[in-house]
């Protein structure tokens, strides 16, 4: 375990904190843990002995019970009347604290708060440890317990999960198991309880009776299935490369800079590992486009935050949803956390109707991209800059403001031909149509003002013409397609400039120099100065 961890728990201890919430699934992991604190005249200075309830069994120290202690009042009472240092560990009593399903008991919780000044104050040390898979604290106790965030298990407790596997089960063929292959195996494994690891292990061994390297893809997959449980993270895979991309020379050559940073060969250039990007700009320019491919750029797995499941119903459980997610997603580091659209899930931050919940939820985060040490990369989209909080765009909580504009000449020419490449395979279909250089400079001519989702549409709209009545693609088809789309940058127009007159200012150009410079060149005098002035940004090569 992680020596800050130890650290704080006996702390804790020591300080005589009368009740210690510890939210986690894993109650026998986390038993051990508190026991190898307690009991250790080191971490503690006066060992205590160590009870475990649950409504089912009462109260039990080690393979003794303690009777009539199943109903919780009867428990207090015992714990007030009990003699010897102790540590009281109370498995799913937040059911008493209120649910759902449930009133929360004010006899109960009147009767914890009246122990409080004895668990304080008394010549007997006393400790009051919650375990629960979720939050759940009364209001009245709000200033009485203390959350101690219980971490998932590092890569060296899973590792030694493994080998005891391994030895346990002598038919499972494992010669071709090398130790860089179970640290790879393991390493798939973060981010999962050692109950789910194990399950994975199992899972893996039992399929083809041997463990090797490529049962790597059986623990991802069931990695996924947990990361989708949570309801708050959604592991993106993505096939797209940086080819894929079209354009935004200025933000790939940036990504691409920082590739391998947490490697050990960046650690002899003392390089810092990079926050994350804030991409923001215009809709349909391939921001989420660019977010999917740095994870195979680097790849890294890519998680995606959605902020607005975080939010919860129950007091003080959306708080824990945000810890929640931040602690996987640093149990899977290194790993890429994308934030799409990041300021619809902080719309309500400068709003009281939430009693504040936002507010909160918004300064966990800010606090951990702050001062975080995990290697966790951030990416946020966003298309509407001005609803962003100020205290998001300040130096230090990302590396980098990403502007992303209209496509210019040839990035439009480039977009053409990744969606031309992907599509116009078969001979018979291209039989009148080569996607040729020829033909994408028309198309790029003809599309100025289209964004990259629209450039995409054109070329569907086109083959779905031709697909109707079963003939080969024509030019005219991509001309119909085109004289039937109302860009954006018309419908948008005022939104669009006030877009860009906050970047120019405040965020870096996605394209590069040259890609501007071509797209001033190809229009008219003073749409090119106005151009020019929205897409200066405070500088254009990174």
């Amino acid at each position: 375990m992680v020596n800050s961890n130890t650290k704080k728990l006996s702390h804790l201890l020591r300080a005589r904190f009368p009740y210690i919430y510890v939210p986690t699934y894993e109650e026998d992991r986390v038993t051990k843990f508190i026991k190898s604190i307690a009991t250790s005249e080191t971490a503690v200075k006066y060992p205590r002995e160590v009870l475990v309830w649950t409504q089912s069994g009462g109260l039990k120290s080690d393979d003794k019970v303690m009777p009539n202690t199943s109903c919780p009042g009867k428990l207090i009472d015992f714990i007030t009347k009990y003699d010897k240092d102790s540590v009281f560990i109370l498995y799913d009593f937040h059911v008493f604290f209120g649910t759902k399903c449930r009133q929360a008991d004010s006899e109960i919780i009147r009767a914890l708060r009246d122990l409080i000044p004895l668990l304080k104050t008394s010549p007997v040390r006393k400790n009051i440890i919650f375990v629960s898979p979720q939050v759940n604290i009364p209001d009245t106790l709000q200033k009485d317990i203390v959350l101690y965030d219980f971490p998932l298990p590092k890569m060296e407790e899973i590792k030694s999960r493994l080998n005891k596997m391994i030895s346990s089960n002598k038919a499972i063929n494992t010669s071709e198991l090398t130790e860089e292959d179970k640290d790879k195996l393991c390493k798939a494994a973060l981010g999962l309880t050692m109950q789910e690891a194990e399950n994975a292990f199992a899972l893996a061994m039992v399929q083809d009776g041997q463990l090797n390297k490529d049962d790597i893809d059986v623990i991802l997959e069931e990695k996924m299935q947990v990361i989708r449980k949570t309801g708050m993270l959604e592991y993106v895979q993505s096939d797209l490369g940086i080819d894929d991309v079209g354009g935004l020379d200025n933000l790939k050559k940036w990504l691409l800079k920082r590739n391998n940073s947490w490697s050990e060969r960046a650690k002899k250039y003392c390089i810092p590992a990079p926050k994350g990007v804030l991409v923001t700009g215009i809709p349909g320019c391939g921001k989420s486009l660019t977010a999917k491919a740095m994870s195979t750029i680097w790849q890294l797995p890519l998680l995606r935050l959605d902020l607005g499941k975080i939010f919860s119903g129950i007091v003080g459980s959306s708080e824990e949803n945000m810890r929640k997610a931040i602690s996987t997603v640093e149990a899977v580091a290194p790993a890429i956390l994308w934030v799409d659209e990041i300021e619809k899930g902080l719309n309500g931050v400068s709003s009281a109707n939430d009693s504040g919940v936002s507010s909160r939820i918004f300064g966990t985060f800010l606090t951990w991209m702050q001062e975080k040490t995990a290697p966790v990369f951030v990416i946020a989209t966003a298309n509407d800059i001005s609803k962003l909080p100020p205290e998001l765009l300040r130096k230090g909580r990302f590396d980098e403001i990403f502007f992303v504009d209209l496509p210019t000449l040839k990035e439009r020419e480039e977009i053409f031909k990744v969606h031309l490449k992907r599509r116009l395979k078969d001979k018979e279909v291209c039989a009148e149509v080569k996607p040729d250089r020829e033909l994408i400079q028309k198309l790029a001519l003809m599309t100025e003002g289209f964004i990259g989702s629209e450039i995409e549409q054109v070329v569907i709209s086109a083959l779905c013409d031709a697909f109707f009545e079963n003939r080969a693609l024509k030019f005219t088809d991509f001309e119909k397609a085109i004289a039937n789309t109302v860009p954006l940058s018309q419908t948008q127009k005022e939104n669009i400039l006030a877009i860009r007159e906050w970047a120019n200012v405040r965020a870096v150009s996605a394209s590069s120099k040259e890609n501007i410079q071509t797209y001033s060149n190809d229009i008219s005098e003073k749409t090119s100065q106005d151009v020019n002035a929205s897409r200066g940004g405070r500088r254009l090569d990174v």
